[in-house]
């Protein structure tokens, strides 16, 4: 019978056993309940919660956390001690990654007046404009892609700092763009000249042909050049079909386009090199028209804003 159950006898004799003593019950199965956590669960939110506050507010005199330091804040808090290699697995599974910080300006609240307004008001009258019009909305913005490449994080074996090869030429291909809400669309255009009025009309003219009479919204930034006396004058004449609203000072992530530029960068020109510039705008070129034959990946990155009309329409 073990031989045809492909277990030992011992085995065989524990399940008789356990069946003649409590029946039909020791057939269930049951997990091993493993070894039992070292911290409790509300240790876990305190941990989350210093690692959140930064390592200041824990007293230590530098403003990052690595795994090393959190090991040291467990023991001195909570008496507990972590190998560093498990610890990584533990803070995972605290949802805590290890991550790039970035800067916010000092002198600006956490949500401007401006940007709570352009949320509760200016949005909403967007989407009942273009559904009463019927009009393409589109969020605009520029970017420029480096010769000399650009750097990101990417894994590789431990004490072996990646490196790329530069040209360390300072010349850039720069891209106009504009991505539409309700359908994904991408209109882009490359050029090597500056962005300003002369350039940003062009592409808006094309734009214009493109879209074929249909009403536009344009959602921009407040670049000098969108909003020169120049711009002012094309917008008058285009007025029957260009509607534009200006975003909110310092706010990039009110721009759904700021999303795609970084995706077009990490798959372009992160951690590459161009030995030419015909190379570089070769390879943005590949990328730009990646995305523009996939309006679902771009309807992706506009995430915020269409959570926002659905919960409006709703």
């Amino acid at each position: 019978m073990s031989n045809h159950l492909a277990v030992c006898e011992q085995t065989l004799r524990n399940y008789l056993k356990a069946f003649l003593l409590k029946g039909f019950e020791s057939l269930a199965y049951r997990t091993i309940p493993g070894r039992p956590a070292k911290l409790t669960p509300t240790q876990k939110k305190e941990l989350v919660d210093w690692v959140t506050a930064g390592p200041e507010a824990a007293g230590y005199d530098c403003g990052c956390w690595t795994t090393g330091l959190i090991q040291d804040l467990i023991l001195n808090r909570f008496g507990v001690a972590y190998s560093v290699y498990y610890l990584a697995e533990l803070l995972k599974n605290l949802n805590l990654s290890y991550q790039k910080a970035r800067f916010v300006s000092d002198h600006l609240a956490d949500v401007t007046p401006q940007q709570e307004a352009w949320d509760r008001q200016t949005w909403p009258e967007i989407q009942r404009l273009a559904k009463r019009k019927k009009a393409l909305i589109l969020f605009g913005d520029e970017v420029s892609f480096a010769q000399w490449g650009s750097l990101s994080y990417t894994w590789a074996p431990r004490g072996q700092q990646p490196v790329v090869k530069t040209s360390g030429k300072r010349r850039a291909y720069k891209v106009f763009g504009l991505i539409e809400f309700f359908s994904g669309q991408f209109f882009y255009l490359g050029q090597t000249d500056k962005f300003n009025a002369v350039t940003y009309q062009a592409f808006l003219r094309r734009v214009l042909r493109k879209t074929k009479g249909r009403p536009i919204i344009l959602i921009q930034d407040g670049a000098r050049y969108h909003t020169s006396a120049a711009m002012t004058e094309f917008f008058a004449q285009q007025a029957e079909r260009i509607t534009v609203y200006d975003l909110p000072k310092y706010s990039p992530n009110f721009n759904p386009i700021e999303y795609l530029w970084r995706n077009i960068k990490k798959q372009a020109t992160h951690l590459r090199y161009f030995p030419t510039f015909d190379a570089l705008v070769k390879k943005v070129h590949e990328k730009l028209q990646y995305f523009a034959r996939r309006p679902k990946l771009i309807l992706g990155v506009m995430g915020k804003y269409r959570k926002a009309a659905s919960t409006a329409t709703a």
